[in-house]
């Protein structure tokens, strides 16, 4: 009691800064998780980086200080110390504030370290009766592990584990709630300063319970994440060894019928696919030159396709309107006959 009595008097002689910086970190959390800001603004992560480094030098100096041991009670702890118990439950929930999707998975295990270390002081304490979660870290010491082993994580696949986990929630929730109304009704006298020991004390342990049940539900989103977050990485790491696939050609259209033969003979029973594309289409009549000019259709093959009657009568329309004097008279000449015979004259194939 001696050595306590002698941690006492040095943390008496700079209380100021001790609980100075407690406060600070304190009241930045509470502006930070109450505020309509986004998140992820560069004002909100500069207060939230401030006030986790006036958290971790607090931490530092009650480290120093020796303020808690394994050996003591709860009931053995001065009031003015009880509220140095919340620190790392402060710095977990102020690390869960911080934003950054390349840092997403080192920030939530940092949080969860620091959620861990609150609990197994509460615990040692027996503050609050609650179930230690397991421990995740690869380099924890084998008291811890042999903890994790005594405690595993309920399969999800029992649908009794999940029913006992389902109520855990929900008593956890219902503490929360008494404590919350309990809180605010101490709350004032504590901010007013008119609060004797015993009010400042209950209001302490009220808030050191109902970060607990903070801390257990913190803890369960939190291993739900990081293990959604291994998986992602695992995925993109899987992504990033696999080799590139050349690209495909495209595959030209098929039909399916019932009877090839029938379809060849009264068709698919709809219209015919194209068996060409535009591209195809394009690059055919290039070759030939028969490409449109600007919309208008090229001549080439005209005279091919139209009628001999046709084209003689066009002929005869293009030399008439050149003036061609033998043209001329000949048309004359046969609108005379015209006059002068009737039609079908000479003709005696049909006399009988």
């Amino acid at each position: 009691m001696a050595e306590y009595e002698n941690t006492n008097d040095v943390s008496a002689a700079e209380p100021s800064k001790l609980s100075d910086l407690l406060e600070r970190g304190w009241k930045i959390f509470e502006e930070v998780d109450s505020t309509n800001e986004p998140l992820a603004s560069t004002s909100i992560q500069v207060r939230v980086k401030r006030g986790i480094g006036m958290l971790e030098e607090a931490s530092r100096m009650v480290a120093l200080l020796d303020l808690f041991s394994r050996n003591e009670e709860l009931e053995e702890i001065a009031t003015a110390d009880l509220k140095y118990l919340l620190l790392p439950a402060l710095c977990g929930a102020l690390t869960m504030k911080q934003t950054g999707r390349d840092k997403r998975l080192k920030i939530v295990q940092t949080a969860r370290a620091y959620f861990m270390d609150f609990l197994k002081r509460c615990k040692e304490y027996d503050i609050s009766h609650f179930e230690l979660p397991h421990v995740t870290n690869e380099n924890a010491s084998p008291d811890e592990s042999s903890t994790a082993k005594a405690t595993p994580k309920p399969c999800p696949s029992d649908l009794v584990s999940m029913a006992a986990q389902r109520q855990a929630k929900i008593e956890r929730y219902r503490q929360r709630k008494e404590l919350e109304a309990r809180l605010s009704d101490v709350r004032s006298a504590v901010d007013s300063g008119q609060a004797d020991d015993e009010v400042s004390r209950d209001f302490y342990n009220l808030n050191v319970r109902r970060w607990v049940t903070v801390c257990l539900e913190e803890i369960e989103s939190i291993d739900q994440e990081v293990e959604i977050l291994q998986n992602m990485d695992g995925l993109k790491q899987g992504a990033a060894k696999q080799p590139v696939q050349p690209a495909r050609p495209p595959m030209k259209p098929f039909i399916l019928t019932k009877d090839a033969v029938q379809a060849r003979v009264f068709g698919a029973g709809y219209p015919s696919l194209p068996t060409m594309t535009v591209d195809d289409w394009y690059e055919q009549h290039r070759k030939r030159g028969a490409m449109p000019d600007q919309g208008i259709p090229s001549k080439v093959g005209v005279e091919e396709d139209t009628d001999p009657k046709e084209r003689e009568e066009a002929d005869k329309e293009k030399k008439a309107d050149d003036d061609d004097e033998e043209s001329l008279l000949k048309a004359r000449n046969w609108e005379d006959w015209k006059d002068t015979h009737r039609r079908g004259y000479g003709n005696r194939h049909n006399m009988g």
